[in-house]
């Protein structure tokens, strides 16, 4: 059988505290950082394996070892993206990404829509303290602690939704986008949580 490989991807956002940044990078068989997430990276005492990014915000890029460096000058896309393509290029399974939100709002929300078409490949989650953020186009269980919270938000229209392990349960319902009356602050009664649906994109979040 051949062996998940996770990666801690360390953006260049919002980063969550040491501890937590610590906590998730001896978990995690890779570090890579985008770009300026090098320089977080390092505040918290964490060393990235790879940095990778067209590098218009690692100051400076000369204090690293020339080894780390992945330079992708190209525009197109951004630096998030691009560590993206690189941890599917190289069989990542799982990633665990900080430092994608806060600060620009428009990088935030480009960031959880930006996940979308490499979950066929990879299992994605945004975390920081206090919450995570699971974008699905799958179903999907998780372990949780009964009474957090939980919401989810329709970012297409969802067939099928079935809530399982919540307070406010859902059987086979139609989720529109922009309708999220019935999907937000949950509450988890069971350790295990599922969320089954046969199309659509969801983000699913939880705190912690």
């Amino acid at each position: 059988m051949k062996k998940q490989l996770s990666a801690l991807l360390i953006g260049n956002g919002q980063c969550p505290s040491p501890e937590l940044l610590q906590r998730l990078a001896a978990k995690a068989d890779f570090i890579l950082a985008a770009d300026g997430g090098a320089q977080k990276a390092a505040q918290a005492g964490v060393t990235p394996d790879k940095i990778i990014g067209d590098f218009d915000s690692l100051e400076p890029a000369s204090c690293w070892p020339k080894e780390k460096l992945l330079h992708i000058p190209r525009q197109d896309n951004t630096d998030l993206e691009k560590a993206l393509d690189y941890l599917q290029d190289n069989h990542f399974t799982a990633v665990t990404i900080v430092g994608g939100t806060g600060g620009r709002w428009d990088f935030s929300i480009g960031n959880f829509l930006s996940a979308y078409p490499y979950l066929d490949k990879m299992d994605i989650c945004f975390a920081a303290d206090g919450w995570q953020i699971f974008p699905l186009i799958k179903p999907a269980q998780k372990t949780v602690r009964p009474g957090t919270r939980v919401s989810l938000i329709p970012v297409s229209p969802c067939q099928n939704v079935t809530l399982k392990g919540l307070k406010y349960p859902l059987a086979n319902a139609r989720l529109e986008l922009g309708r999220t009356g019935r999907t937000l602050s949950n509450l988890s009664v069971q350790t295990q949580i599922s969320v089954h649906f046969t199309n659509g994109y969801l983000l699913l979040y939880i705190e912690d």
